[in-house]
């Protein structure tokens, strides 16, 4: 018999031993192995950054009052301030293409529009450690967004990427909008699952997937009246967190205002577990993924939200997505259970004020 065929007698433990996990969003596989977390690490190291000290930067181009490198002159914002990207991924104008029609080459005109949010006028102040009333100010203004946006595109993804690790190219913090005329190819996934879900069981999936959560609790970071915080049982980044509505929510403009409020205070303590686990301004991606806006019913859709971390030993040693997992399948080295027994016992106090 190959070696490949051979079994062992020895009885399998998740929490040790190698496997695959089912991600029902994505259709798609991780491999966990946790015995790898046990090897020693001489590969590169991040330099941690900083925590931001001073409100007002004259240099930044996001700040209050400010001028931006297009010229145009930031208002004197009190809250949050939306404004077109000066560098925007997408254009407004709709066109139609007239290029080669090939199997093999194939595109197709997008159109749409990006914007910048900034989340506060105060250049020192992330999410965390922004007060849950100015966080309220925030979902404010993405739920205005998706108002006005999903009047002509299909779809609207908000999002942040924090910290320069992550690709941020100015530390005023801040989030992002691209709305398209278009599904993008993440959201094609997971209409394509939640749908296919539906169908069968006639029952939503995130909603079972939280049900199914807070009976094990293994995987629960926190939860309050309307949200729950879990690193899902399919995580491939090391403290990925998924955010989830506890009541049929199709996107976040169809929130009632203790809603609203609660979440507010599940992302202030959330995030702030994020810095306190290694004492540092935790870097992230984050998005918002709710309904498709177009003419087709969206019963199977249920709003939520991705936070992935790439920091996975300490403030210095950061998770890269190569080799392996650009050729064949996301790989992770702590368990989905691990990680979350981990957020768990930090501190929703944030460290700067500890």
């Amino acid at each position: 018999m190959s070696n490949q065929n051979k079994q062992s007698d020895s009885p399998f433990n998740p929490e040790d031993h190698s496997h695959r996990r089912y991600n029902p969003l994505s259709g798609e596989w991780v491999l966990v192995s946790p015995h790898r977390s046990k090897r020693p690490w001489l590969g590169q190291e991040e330099t941690p950054a900083p925590l931001q000290t001073i409100s007002h930067d004259p240099k930044c181009y996001l700040c209050s009052g400010n001028t931006r490198i297009n010229g145009a002159l930031n208002p004197a914002y009190g809250h949050t301030f939306v404004f077109t990207n000066d560098f925007a991924a997408v254009e407004q104008q709709k066109r139609v293409s007239d290029g080669i029609n090939h199997a093999l080459l194939t595109h197709t005109p997008v159109a749409g529009t990006s914007r910048v949010i900034c989340f506060s006028p105060d250049h020192s102040k992330t999410l965390p450690q922004l007060p849950k009333e100015s966080i309220e100010k925030v979902i404010e203004c993405w739920q205005n967004q998706l108002n006005e946006l999903s009047q002509e595109w299909s779809w609207v993804q908000l999002f942040e990427n924090k910290g320069a690790v992550m690709g941020c190219s100015n530390p005023h913090p801040h989030g992002q909008i691209w709305a398209t005329d278009t599904l993008p190819t993440e959201a094609i996934k997971a209409d394509t699952n939640l749908k296919a879900y539906y169908e069968e069981h006639k029952r939503n999936l995130l909603l079972d997937y939280a049900e199914l959560e807070l009976e094990l609790q293994t995987r629960v970071v926190e939860q309050n009246e309307h949200w729950l915080v879990v690193v899902p049982y399919w995580a491939c980044w090391p403290f990925e967190i998924l955010l989830l509505p506890l009541q049929p929510v199709k996107h976040l403009n169809q929130l009632d205002r203790a809603q609203t409020t609660s979440l507010a205070a599940i992302m202030k303590s959330s995030l702030t577990r994020y810095d306190n686990l290694f004492n540092c301004s935790f870097p992230y991606s984050m998005g918002w993924h709710g309904q498709a806006f177009t003419d087709e019913s969206q019963q199977h859709w249920q709003l939520h939200a991705h936070f992935y971390p790439p920091l996975l030993r300490s403030a210095s040693v950061k998770k890269h997505m190569v080799g392996y997992e650009m050729m064949a399948e996301p790989q992770r080295d702590i368990t989905p259970e691990q990680a979350a027994e981990r957020l768990r016992s930090c501190s929703t106090v944030h460290y700067s004020e500890q």
